[in-house]
This record gives C-alpha cells, structure tokens and sequence, in this order.
C-alpha cells in the first residue's frame, strides 16, 4: 500500500510539472477614480485593478509615495488619463523598467474633447462661448477605428478636437471622463488592452465592457432626466472642469471661478464672476470637492446667488469601484438639478 501511495503521489507530481501553470491575471493600475470605476467593470470576475491616487487626491498636483511608485513600476497595464491631465506622470510612466503596456485614454482614436473657453476667447474672462463647445451633439456617421461602432452608441462628431502633446493642460480640456460618449469607448479600449495582454480572459472583458456600457446607457439616461428641467439655468462653477458634462447635457454655465488646473483665480477673474452674477440674476454656484468651499462662499453672499451642493468630478467622494462612474453622472446631475430647480 505504501509503494501504491507514493506512486500515485510521483504520477500526481509528474502531471503538476507536464501541465502548463495558469497565467495569472495582469496586475492594472488605473490613475484617478472614474477611470478605476471602468477598468474595474472591465475586469470583473477576473480581479481588481489597483488605484493610484489616494481618494480626494487632486490629479494636478500630486507627489507620488514610494509605495506607489513601486505600484507603478510593476503593473503590466497602466491606464491614465493623459499628460493634460496629470503632467507629473509622465516620467514615473516613461521610467518604467520592462516596458509594461500604457494606455492613455486621451489617445485612444475617436475620443472627443473640448477646448477651454478661455483658450477660446484667449482672455482670462470665464465666460463660456457656446460655438466653442458644440461638439457635444453626437453624430450617427463614420466611427473611428476602435470606437466599437457595432454597439450601436452615437460617437462625438468628426470635427470634435482632439488632445495633443500638452504637459500642462493647454488649450484642451482633459477631463473628459465627464462625457458619457468618451466612457462608452474607453470601455472597449480598456478591454481590448487587457485582451491582448490576457488572451484566455478576453471573452469576459469584452463582455464585461458591453455591460458596462448599458451601466453608462442607463446612467446617462437618468442624468439627462434630472436635468431637462433646469438646462437653461444659469450656473457657476467652481473651476473650467465640469465642461464636457456641461456640453454634453447642453447646460448654461456662464461662468467659472478657476481655470482648467483649478489654480487661485486671479483679481480679474473675480471681478469677471461677480459681473457674471450681477448679469444673471440669481445663478446657482458650485463649489467643488476636494477643493476649498469657501470663495465659493464668499462670491455669493450680499447677492441672490444660490449655493450648490459640491460638484463631484473626480470621484473624490466616492467609494471606488465599479459602481462609481455611473454614480458619479447622476450625482452630478442631482446636485446641479438640486440647486436649479429651487425657485
């Protein structure tokens, strides 16, 4: 009996070592919350991406901790934003021993941004020009290569601007997360990353993409409900962040109190918003997360200006995860309806 055991032991060693081991899943960071949210509903099932910004951390300036510097080092996929966005990480990104794979989500062909309006005017006044930002009406035509046009999602127009080289925000605006369009289609681009790198799992990211995209569908769909009612209020911001949100569900923002990288508004600025108030009766003013309410605050009081709920963009409050871009549309769309609708 003891001969027959360990027979059967050395016979069940043998196959152990014959058979192939199972690749493990690629080990993903993804840079700020929202795009976590899609990579996460990407990977379901097979694990969990990790998260390189701390919750409430401000993408436009942040010094990474060794811990996350390791982080970034070792994924096999790093999926950002883009240098507009997050200039700091564009060398941690192109350091990274072994030639791990990147994903700049700003690149990827079809995705559609704007221009800041101050670009636009080339002044430091905040108001917004509405020609400036018609790319947020959706064409049904040509799909670019990638933009998984099968699925049947209207993709921004051809003429819509796309980012170029900028380290230090420019002249376009990166947070184009806030555009349910752009999601839609990063979705597939995460998926198709992951594939390439991860071909046994494919099948599930590719299908895990499409139900993320109905998640959007359906958030989209409850965000534009929330605000038919009040599109034509005026509203103020508190920085040039909430654009692509605001094209694309046609909202009247006339004016923004910080500019693209959410820096100290200068004195003219100021002045620009407190005329903006004065023209416009009684706006509503946002503050932001993760950013100081208080001269927010202060440019509303001895008017009829209303105070808002703070404008989450970045996920900042937020539980990470899958379920946090949808919630992060119908948030924004609810506070600003909040603010709005009141009388």
């Amino acid at each position: 009996m003891p001969t027959i055991r360990l027979y059967a032991l050395a016979l069940l060693a043998a196959s152990l070592v014959a058979a192939p081991a199972r690749a493990e899943p690629p080990q993903v960071l993804a840079d700020i919350a929202p795009v976590h949210s899609l990579v996460a509903q990407v990977m379901a099932g097979v694990a969990a991406p990790g998260l390189l910004l701390d919750r409430g951390a401000d993408p436009h300036d942040f010094q990474l901790r060794p811990s996350q510097a390791r982080a970034l080092a070792g994924a096999d996929l790093v999926v950002w934003v883009g240098a507009g966005l997050t200039p700091w990480l564009e060398r941690p990104l192109a350091a990274r021993a072994g030639g791990g794979a990147v994903l700049g989500l700003l690149e990827v062909p079809g995705t559609a941004v704007r221009l800041y309006a101050d670009a636009d005017a080339g002044s430091d006044g905040p108001d917004h020009d509405a020609a400036a930002h018609d790319d947020h009406d959706h064409a049904e035509g040509d799909h670019a290569e990638g933009d998984h046009a099968e699925d049947g999602h209207d993709d921004h127009a051809d003429d819509a601007h796309h980012v170029g080289d900028g380290h230090d925000h420019g002249p376009a605006d990166p947070h184009a997360w806030l555009d349910p369009a752009n999601a839609r289609l990063w979705l597939g681009a995460v998926a198709d990353a992951l594939a390439a790198l991860d071909p046994d799992n494919a099948a599930t990211y590719r299908a895990n993409a499409e139900a993320g995209r109905a998640a959007v569908d359906a958030a989209e769909a409850a965000a534009a409900a929330l605000l038919a009612p009040v599109r034509a209020a005026p509203i103020i911001v508190f920085h040039d962040g909430l654009g692509h949100f605001a094209d694309h569900f046609g909202l009247n923002v006339v004016a923004t109190l910080a500019e693209g990288d959410a820096a100290a508004p200068s004195a003219a600025r100021l002045a620009a918003v407190r005329a903006a108030i004065a023209a416009h009766g009684a706006p509503c003013l946002f503050p932001e997360a993760g950013h100081d309410p208080r001269l927010i605050e202060t440019m509303a009081q001895g008017t009829a200006a209303r105070v808002g709920a703070p404008l989450d963009i970045a996920g900042a409050l937020g539980e990470p995860g899958p379920a946090l871009y949808p919630a992060l549309l119908t948030g924004l769309a609810r506070a600003i309806a909040a603010c709005s609708g009141r009388g």
